[in-house]
């Protein structure tokens, strides 16, 4: 007679195979489904450029300011003279708003680089132009409520909080500048 209770000795040993074939297919298997939709939610191609931006700064001459978009923001670069730099350090941080030294917001003295959007309501200053306004502190003007900023981007007088911020930048080289 034969043996009908799959009782065998290797009987085991294939049950065991078969579930361990199934369960690695199936991890494999949801592993090949969920891939597509956990990358779908890292940071698209656009977005990952406007994280960073380079600049040669190579043609700004001294007392002249360019204006760049980094992640959607105007930022301003400008090369300030020996008297801005004066200024700019003389400044007695006591009388400041938002108290910070022109050291703590510069790389090297002769450039500063803020983002150019008022800290009152999110208006973008005027003062990159020789012709444009720069207010009683010789820096920006946001003509909107009347908040004046100095050489080194810090508030001086009007209704904005902050100074204007200084973005994360890097010096590649003497003429190249990596934003973000």
């Amino acid at each position: 007679m034969a043996d009908t209770t799959h009782g065998g000795s290797d009987s085991g040993t294939r049950r065991d195979f078969i579930n361990l074939l199934v369960n690695t297919t199936a991890v494999f298997g949801a592993a090949a489904v969920a891939w597509p939709m956990i990358s779908s939610l890292n940071p698209s191609a656009d977005v990952l450029a406007l994280a960073s931006t380079e600049v040669d700064i190579s043609q700004i001459e001294v007392g002249q300011a360019i204006t760049v978009k980094w992640r959607g923001k105007p930022v301003f670069i400008r090369h300030r003279t020996p008297e801005e730099i004066k200024t700019a350090e003389e400044t007695d941080i006591n009388s400041l708003r938002d108290p910070q030294t022109d050291e703590q917001r510069v790389e090297k003295p002769e450039w500063l680089i803020v983002v150019g959007v008022c800290t009152h309501l999110g208006c973008v200053p005027q003062g990159q132009k020789p012709s444009e306004p720069r207010g009683q502190y010789g820096g920006w003007f946001c003509p909107c409520h009347g908040s004046e900023y100095d050489t080194s981007g810090r508030i001086r007088r009007g209704p904005a909080p902050l100074n204007l911020p200084v973005p994360e930048y890097t010096f590649e080289t003497d003429t190249l500048v990596k934003i973000g």
